[in-house]
């Protein structure tokens, strides 16, 4: 669909709504951090995946209805606070509030669905049969908390792969996309994400002397931070944005927002998370061996990460796929060091993160030179 709006960009209240949405990222940091096993991660699977939905089902709501009345204010206010308590259950999910977070959920999804119809018409006509199977789906996750095993963790499954099915039974195409605010919305997410992860290290300091150790694995915790900025934001989102902006086709051009903006950027969230339970695994051993799962999430979710990066720019074929897969898969390569010496396998990660990065970069360098002397020879009167 054609740009509606290319001067429409993200509100302070949207912004606001995104910092309650990532306290249930926190919040599954800490659950993954204090129970790290298989089993926890594959609820943090399943729980990353319903709240995403559900995030992106706002991102794409707000792309098409500013919050620009009270009436919608009020109603995005009630969907904030169903993020809240959803964020506050999250650690017993599959225990004792259940039920809690399941209705809670079902909120959110009907707050959306009510957003929906003060849109126009196109948007109204694709939320007919986008609301239903998303309360369906928040059905499927209430019942869930409701019921024992096994059949909680079925009815869990069976959510996400209603939504799944949802992205291609609803008219996908009849959704409006204004590409820089799409672009910007999910760019604040992943930054916030990554803020958010700092803050969740740096918590796991409280108590603890600060020696040498501890103070070399908060610089490099940053360190591997401004990596994960420089990834994603070093001009691969102004690339991204322009790509959506310029497909004209209203399905391809849905398909590329679900696809790209919705499972790639759900691939790069797990990755912030588990990234962040690896660094807090460090912290208070850095001069110590890890256990070899502790590695494993480290070096892990740093890869997971990059390879989100890598399918999200292959999606909208653009450069830097190798860079990112070849990086992850170097990254993974360090978890030995790690089941060694923790600050090992942290040192070893920022290096590659960093050499990567700038390799990647010489290139676009280069090019900015070499137009840059051209400029110069022109306005000297100078062939190229």
């Amino acid at each position: 669909m054609a740009e509606p709006s290319p001067a429409v960009r993200v509100s302070t209240l949207e912004l606001f709504f995104d910092l309650v949405f990532v306290f249930t990222i926190t919040q599954l940091a800490e659950t993954l951090a204090e129970d790290l096993t298989l089993r926890t991660f594959g609820d943090v699977l399943l729980i990353l995946f319903v709240v995403w939905w559900m995030y992106s089902g706002y991102a794409w709501l707000t792309n098409a209805v500013a919050p620009s009345s009270t009436t919608r204010r009020t109603l995005l206010l009630t969907g904030m606070a169903g993020f809240l308590v959803m964020a506050l259950a999250i650690p017993e999910a599959f225990g004792e509030y259940g039920w809690l977070f399941g209705v809670s959920y079902l909120v959110v999804n009907v707050v959306h669905g009510l957003l929906f119809r003060t849109a126009g018409p196109a948007a109204r006509q694709a939320q007919r049969l986008l609301g239903p199977l998303n309360i369906a789906s928040a059905l499927l996750v209430l019942a869930g908390g409701l019921v024992p095993e096994p059949w909680r963790h079925l009815l869990w499954v069976a959510a996400p792969l209603l939504q799944v099915a949802t992205g291609y039974i609803h008219n996908i195409e009849m959704h409006t996309i204004s590409a820089g605010h799409f672009a910007e919305r999910h760019g604040l997410v992943v930054i916030i994400a990554i803020g958010e992860s700092i803050i969740a290290i740096g918590a796991g300091f409280h108590g603890l002397h600060l020696g040498s150790g501890e103070i070399l694995v908060a610089v490099l915790g940053l360190w591997v931070a401004y990596y994960l900025w420089w990834f994603y934001f070093a001009g691969d989102d102004a690339r991204a944005e322009h790509v959506l902006a310029r497909t004209d086709n209203p399905r391809r051009r849905a398909r590329l927002a679900l696809n790209a903006w919705g499972y790639a950027h759900y691939v790069i969230l797990l990755g912030i998370i588990v990234a962040a339970v690896g660094i807090k695994k460090t912290v208070g051993h850095a001069f110590e061996a890890l256990h070899w799962d502790a590695a494993l999430v480290l070096s892990g979710g740093l890869a997971l990460y990059l390879v989100g990066h890598a399918a999200f720019l292959a999606l909208l074929r653009l450069r830097g796929v190798l860079h990112r897969l070849a990086a992850a898969a170097v990254i993974l390569a360090t978890i030995p060091l790690g089941h060694m010496l923790a600050i090992a396998q942290l040192v070893a990660i920022a290096l590659i993160m960093t050499a990567a990065a700038i390799i990647e970069d010489i290139p676009e360098v280069r090019r900015s030179g070499s137009t840059a002397i051209g400029d110069f020879g022109r306005s000297a009167g100078q062939p190229d």
